[in-house]
Protein backbone atom coordinates (compact mmCIF):
# COMPACT_ATOMS: atom_id res chain seq x y z
CA UNK A 1 0.00 0.00 0.00
CA UNK A 2 0.87 3.25 -0.71
CA UNK A 3 0.19 6.60 0.77
CA UNK A 4 -0.88 9.70 -0.16
CA UNK A 5 -0.07 13.01 1.87
CA UNK A 6 -1.95 15.80 1.43
CA UNK A 7 -0.60 19.26 1.87
CA UNK A 8 -2.66 22.30 3.23
CA UNK A 9 -1.34 25.48 4.36
CA UNK A 10 -4.00 27.17 6.47
CA UNK A 11 -3.74 30.56 7.63
CA UNK A 12 -7.00 32.31 9.32
CA UNK A 13 -9.30 29.44 7.77
CA UNK A 14 -11.75 28.60 10.63
CA UNK A 15 -14.68 28.68 8.26
CA UNK A 16 -13.25 26.29 6.26
CA UNK A 17 -11.41 23.65 8.41
CA UNK A 18 -14.58 21.52 9.33
CA UNK A 19 -16.18 21.42 5.69
CA UNK A 20 -12.56 20.68 4.10
CA UNK A 21 -12.02 17.70 6.68
CA UNK A 22 -15.56 16.28 5.82
CA UNK A 23 -15.64 16.38 2.18
CA UNK A 24 -11.73 15.28 2.17
CA UNK A 25 -12.71 11.76 4.09
CA UNK A 26 -16.20 11.88 1.89
CA UNK A 27 -13.92 11.70 -1.29
CA UNK A 28 -11.36 9.19 0.24
CA UNK A 29 -13.88 6.72 1.18
CA UNK A 30 -16.02 6.83 -1.85
CA UNK A 31 -13.61 7.63 -4.44
CA UNK A 32 -10.40 6.03 -3.57
CA UNK A 33 -9.04 2.72 -3.52
CA UNK A 34 -8.59 2.00 0.32
CA UNK A 35 -6.46 -1.80 -0.67
CA UNK A 36 -3.90 0.53 -1.92
CA UNK A 37 -3.50 3.73 -1.01
CA UNK A 38 -3.81 4.89 2.65
CA UNK A 39 -4.06 9.01 3.79
CA UNK A 40 -2.52 11.51 5.63
CA UNK A 41 -3.32 14.95 5.87
CA UNK A 42 -0.68 17.60 7.06
CA UNK A 43 -2.08 20.82 7.76
CA UNK A 44 0.38 23.71 8.18
CA UNK A 45 -0.53 26.65 10.44
CA UNK A 46 0.89 29.62 9.12
CA UNK A 47 0.79 31.81 12.67
CA UNK A 48 -3.15 32.64 12.07
CA UNK A 49 -4.72 34.41 14.76
CA UNK A 50 -8.51 33.08 14.52
CA UNK A 51 -9.36 29.85 16.11
CA UNK A 52 -8.03 28.07 13.17
CA UNK A 53 -5.20 26.19 15.82
CA UNK A 54 -8.02 24.58 18.26
CA UNK A 55 -9.88 23.58 15.43
CA UNK A 56 -7.00 21.78 13.64
CA UNK A 57 -6.33 20.08 16.91
CA UNK A 58 -9.64 19.10 17.97
CA UNK A 59 -9.74 17.22 15.14
CA UNK A 60 -6.74 15.48 15.65
CA UNK A 61 -7.65 14.18 18.82
CA UNK A 62 -10.66 12.44 16.47
CA UNK A 63 -8.82 11.34 13.33
CA UNK A 64 -5.19 9.34 13.37
CA UNK A 65 -4.25 10.38 10.33
CA UNK A 66 -4.10 14.21 10.86
CA UNK A 67 -0.76 15.74 11.61
CA UNK A 68 -0.27 19.81 12.43
CA UNK A 69 2.75 21.77 11.80
CA UNK A 70 2.23 24.80 13.68
CA UNK A 71 4.74 28.10 13.00
CA UNK A 72 5.99 30.39 15.58
CA UNK A 73 4.23 33.30 13.50
CA UNK A 74 3.19 33.81 9.78
CA UNK A 75 6.25 32.73 7.48
CA UNK A 76 3.98 32.79 4.31
CA UNK A 77 2.72 29.93 2.09
CA UNK A 78 5.63 29.05 0.34
CA UNK A 79 7.39 28.56 3.46
CA UNK A 80 4.19 26.80 4.62
CA UNK A 81 4.40 24.50 1.78
CA UNK A 82 7.72 23.52 1.95
CA UNK A 83 7.46 22.54 5.90
CA UNK A 84 4.85 20.78 4.33
CA UNK A 85 7.00 18.62 2.07
CA UNK A 86 9.56 18.25 4.40
CA UNK A 87 6.71 16.82 7.19
CA UNK A 88 5.33 14.51 4.77
CA UNK A 89 5.54 10.87 5.18
CA UNK A 90 3.36 9.48 1.82
CA UNK A 91 4.75 7.91 -1.32
CA UNK A 92 2.75 10.09 -2.98
CA UNK A 93 2.45 13.44 -2.47
CA UNK A 94 -0.30 16.89 -3.35
CA UNK A 95 -0.44 20.28 -2.04
CA UNK A 96 -3.77 21.39 -2.12
CA UNK A 97 -5.68 24.38 -0.94
CA UNK A 98 -8.18 24.75 2.55
CA UNK A 99 -10.86 26.33 0.29
CA UNK A 100 -11.59 23.78 -2.40
CA UNK A 101 -11.04 25.86 -5.00
CA UNK A 102 -9.32 22.96 -6.44
CA UNK A 103 -11.95 19.85 -6.82
CA UNK A 104 -11.02 16.79 -4.81
CA UNK A 105 -12.11 14.46 -7.74
CA UNK A 106 -9.52 15.24 -9.49
CA UNK A 107 -7.11 13.66 -7.24
CA UNK A 108 -8.89 10.44 -8.85
CA UNK A 109 -7.17 11.68 -12.36
CA UNK A 110 -3.91 12.39 -11.07
CA UNK A 111 -3.63 8.84 -9.03
CA UNK A 112 -4.53 7.35 -12.79
CA UNK A 113 -2.13 8.98 -14.57
CA UNK A 114 0.68 8.43 -11.73
CA UNK A 115 -0.14 4.67 -11.66
CA UNK A 116 0.63 4.99 -15.66
CA UNK A 117 3.81 5.57 -14.42
CA UNK A 118 3.90 9.78 -14.24
CA UNK A 119 6.13 11.34 -11.62
CA UNK A 120 4.56 14.45 -11.52
CA UNK A 121 0.88 15.05 -12.23
CA UNK A 122 -0.67 18.70 -12.88
CA UNK A 123 -3.42 20.49 -12.66
CA UNK A 124 -4.15 23.01 -15.34
CA UNK A 125 -7.27 25.10 -15.06
CA UNK A 126 -9.42 25.19 -18.13
CA UNK A 127 -12.02 28.14 -16.46
CA UNK A 128 -10.97 30.64 -13.88
CA UNK A 129 -14.73 32.36 -13.61
CA UNK A 130 -14.22 32.03 -10.38
CA UNK A 131 -11.37 34.32 -10.33
CA UNK A 132 -11.53 38.21 -10.61
CA UNK A 133 -11.51 39.99 -13.93
CA UNK A 134 -8.02 41.11 -12.64
CA UNK A 135 -6.68 38.07 -11.57
CA UNK A 136 -7.44 36.77 -14.78
CA UNK A 137 -5.57 39.51 -16.58
CA UNK A 138 -2.77 39.59 -14.24
CA UNK A 139 -2.20 35.82 -13.99
CA UNK A 140 -2.25 35.15 -17.72
CA UNK A 141 0.16 38.36 -18.21
CA UNK A 142 2.70 36.79 -15.32
CA UNK A 143 2.67 33.32 -17.14
CA UNK A 144 3.81 35.77 -20.27
CA UNK A 145 6.36 37.54 -18.93
CA UNK A 146 7.50 34.99 -16.79
CA UNK A 147 7.71 32.13 -19.50
CA UNK A 148 9.38 34.91 -21.98
CA UNK A 149 12.65 35.60 -19.45
CA UNK A 150 13.37 31.71 -17.82
CA UNK A 151 14.32 28.82 -19.47
CA UNK A 152 12.31 26.54 -17.65
CA UNK A 153 8.57 27.66 -18.34
CA UNK A 154 6.00 27.26 -16.30
CA UNK A 155 2.58 25.69 -17.19
CA UNK A 156 0.08 28.45 -17.35
CA UNK A 157 -2.63 28.01 -15.49
CA UNK A 158 -1.02 25.20 -13.61
CA UNK A 159 -1.02 26.38 -9.55
CA UNK A 160 0.85 23.99 -6.66
CA UNK A 161 -2.09 21.88 -6.74
CA UNK A 162 -0.56 18.33 -8.14
CA UNK A 163 0.53 15.17 -7.28
CA UNK A 164 4.25 14.34 -6.92
CA UNK A 165 6.60 11.04 -6.10
CA UNK A 166 8.35 10.98 -3.17
CA UNK A 167 11.60 11.26 -4.93
CA UNK A 168 10.38 14.52 -6.72
CA UNK A 169 9.72 15.55 -3.25
CA UNK A 170 13.23 14.60 -1.37
CA UNK A 171 14.78 15.94 -4.85
CA UNK A 172 13.05 19.72 -3.96
CA UNK A 173 14.15 19.65 -0.50
CA UNK A 174 17.76 18.96 -1.61
CA UNK A 175 17.39 22.79 -2.78
CA UNK A 176 18.91 25.21 -0.26
CA UNK A 177 17.40 28.93 -1.34
CA UNK A 178 15.93 30.83 1.50
CA UNK A 179 13.78 32.72 -0.63
CA UNK A 180 11.23 30.65 -2.26
CA UNK A 181 9.01 30.47 -5.69
CA UNK A 182 7.71 26.97 -5.08
CA UNK A 183 6.05 26.81 -8.48
CA UNK A 184 9.27 27.35 -9.74
CA UNK A 185 10.88 24.94 -7.39
CA UNK A 186 8.60 21.86 -8.32
CA UNK A 187 9.17 22.48 -12.35
CA UNK A 188 13.32 23.23 -12.08
CA UNK A 189 13.29 19.55 -10.53
CA UNK A 190 11.94 17.88 -13.91
CA UNK A 191 10.71 14.04 -13.31
CA UNK A 192 7.89 12.79 -16.05
CA UNK A 193 5.12 14.98 -16.25
CA UNK A 194 1.58 15.40 -17.73
CA UNK A 195 -1.57 17.29 -17.22
CA UNK A 196 -5.07 16.72 -15.91
CA UNK A 197 -7.47 19.33 -16.58
CA UNK A 198 -10.42 21.14 -14.60
CA UNK A 199 -12.42 23.75 -13.66
CA UNK A 200 -11.87 25.67 -10.99
CA UNK A 201 -14.87 26.18 -8.18
CA UNK A 202 -15.67 28.55 -6.07
CA UNK A 203 -14.40 28.86 -2.27
CA UNK A 204 -16.53 26.66 -0.31
CA UNK A 205 -16.05 29.47 2.98
CA UNK A 206 -14.36 32.54 4.11
CA UNK A 207 -12.25 34.71 1.78
CA UNK A 208 -8.67 34.75 0.08
CA UNK A 209 -5.72 35.77 1.94
CA UNK A 210 -3.83 37.14 -1.49
CA UNK A 211 -4.60 40.55 -2.33
CA UNK A 212 -2.92 42.37 -5.68
CA UNK A 213 0.02 43.70 -3.96
CA UNK A 214 1.09 39.97 -2.17
CA UNK A 215 0.07 38.53 -5.70
CA UNK A 216 2.84 41.38 -7.72
CA UNK A 217 5.37 40.23 -4.45
CA UNK A 218 5.02 36.58 -5.60
CA UNK A 219 5.19 37.36 -9.36
CA UNK A 220 8.69 39.46 -8.56
CA UNK A 221 9.83 37.04 -6.25
CA UNK A 222 9.05 34.09 -9.05
CA UNK A 223 10.78 36.14 -12.14
CA UNK A 224 13.97 37.04 -9.87
CA UNK A 225 14.89 33.36 -8.78
CA UNK A 226 14.45 32.34 -11.71
CA UNK A 227 15.99 34.63 -14.62
CA UNK A 228 18.65 37.74 -14.45
CA UNK A 229 17.25 38.94 -17.75
CA UNK A 230 15.95 42.07 -15.86
CA UNK A 231 19.46 42.53 -15.37
CA UNK A 232 20.96 42.25 -18.74
CA UNK A 233 17.59 44.54 -20.08
CA UNK A 234 19.83 47.27 -18.38
CA UNK A 235 22.59 47.11 -20.16
CA UNK A 236 20.74 46.53 -23.53
CA UNK A 237 18.93 50.06 -22.88
CA UNK A 238 22.16 51.24 -21.89
CA UNK A 239 23.79 50.19 -25.76
CA UNK A 240 20.73 51.59 -27.44
CA UNK A 241 20.93 54.67 -25.68
CA UNK A 242 24.81 54.91 -26.34
CA UNK A 243 24.45 54.39 -30.13
CA UNK A 244 21.37 56.89 -30.59
CA UNK A 245 23.57 59.20 -28.65
CA UNK A 246 26.16 59.12 -30.94
CA UNK A 247 24.20 59.48 -33.94
CA UNK A 248 22.47 62.28 -32.18
CA UNK A 249 26.11 63.81 -31.63
CA UNK A 250 27.44 63.51 -35.10
CA UNK A 251 24.06 65.57 -36.14
CA UNK A 252 25.42 68.36 -34.01
CA UNK A 253 28.56 68.54 -35.39
CA UNK A 254 27.58 67.93 -38.78
CA UNK A 255 25.22 71.32 -38.57
CA UNK A 256 27.74 73.08 -36.66
CA UNK A 257 30.87 72.68 -39.70
CA UNK A 258 28.19 72.55 -42.54
CA UNK A 259 24.99 74.72 -41.76
CA UNK A 260 25.58 76.47 -38.67
CA UNK A 261 23.68 75.29 -35.46
CA UNK A 262 20.64 76.56 -35.08
CA UNK A 263 18.87 77.35 -31.60
CA UNK A 264 16.75 74.67 -29.88
CA UNK A 265 14.80 74.94 -26.82
CA UNK A 266 15.28 72.69 -23.51
CA UNK A 267 12.05 70.79 -23.55
CA UNK A 268 14.03 67.83 -26.00
CA UNK A 269 16.90 68.16 -23.41
CA UNK A 270 14.93 68.13 -20.35
CA UNK A 271 12.65 65.61 -22.42
CA UNK A 272 15.67 62.89 -22.83
CA UNK A 273 17.03 63.78 -19.40
CA UNK A 274 14.20 62.62 -17.39
CA UNK A 275 13.98 59.41 -19.96
CA UNK A 276 17.51 58.67 -19.54
CA UNK A 277 17.05 59.33 -15.38
CA UNK A 278 13.89 57.12 -15.31
CA UNK A 279 15.73 54.16 -17.17
CA UNK A 280 18.66 54.92 -14.53
CA UNK A 281 16.35 54.95 -11.65
CA UNK A 282 14.84 51.35 -12.99
CA UNK A 283 17.63 49.78 -13.25
CA UNK A 284 18.60 50.45 -9.94
CA UNK A 285 15.29 49.38 -8.35
CA UNK A 286 15.61 46.05 -10.14
CA UNK A 287 19.78 45.80 -8.69
CA UNK A 288 18.27 46.56 -5.56
CA UNK A 289 15.56 43.79 -5.90
CA UNK A 290 18.50 41.20 -6.41
CA UNK A 291 20.67 42.57 -4.07
CA UNK A 292 18.40 41.98 -1.93
CA UNK A 293 17.88 38.50 -2.43
CA UNK A 294 21.51 37.87 -1.79
CA UNK A 295 21.28 39.79 1.31
CA UNK A 296 18.28 37.79 2.62
CA UNK A 297 20.34 34.48 1.13
CA UNK A 298 23.20 34.93 2.68
CA UNK A 299 22.35 35.31 6.65
CA UNK A 300 21.21 31.31 6.28
CA UNK A 301 18.13 32.34 8.28
CA UNK A 302 15.72 28.89 8.30
CA UNK A 303 12.61 29.25 6.36
CA UNK A 304 10.18 28.38 9.11
CA UNK A 305 10.19 28.02 12.76
CA UNK A 306 8.18 24.93 14.13
CA UNK A 307 6.25 25.94 17.59
CA UNK A 308 4.57 22.40 17.63
CA UNK A 309 4.44 19.43 15.77
CA UNK A 310 1.34 17.10 16.77
CA UNK A 311 1.72 13.77 15.02
CA UNK A 312 0.06 10.27 16.64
Amino acid sequence: MKTISLIVPVYNEEATIEVFLNETFVFYNNSINKSKYLLEIVFINDGSKDSTLSLLIENFSKYNNIHIVDFSRNFGKENALFAGLSYAKGDIVIPIDVDLQDPLIVISEMLTKYEEGFDVVLAKRIDRNSDSFLKRISANLFYDLYNSLVDVKLESNVGDFRLMDKQVVEEILKLKENQLFMKGLFNWVGFKTTIVEYTREERIAGSTKFNFLKLFKLALDGITSFSNFPLKLFLYFGLIIAVFSIVFGLKIIIEKIFFGISEHGYASLITAITFIGSIQLIGIGILGEYIGRIFLEVKQRPKFIVKKYYTK
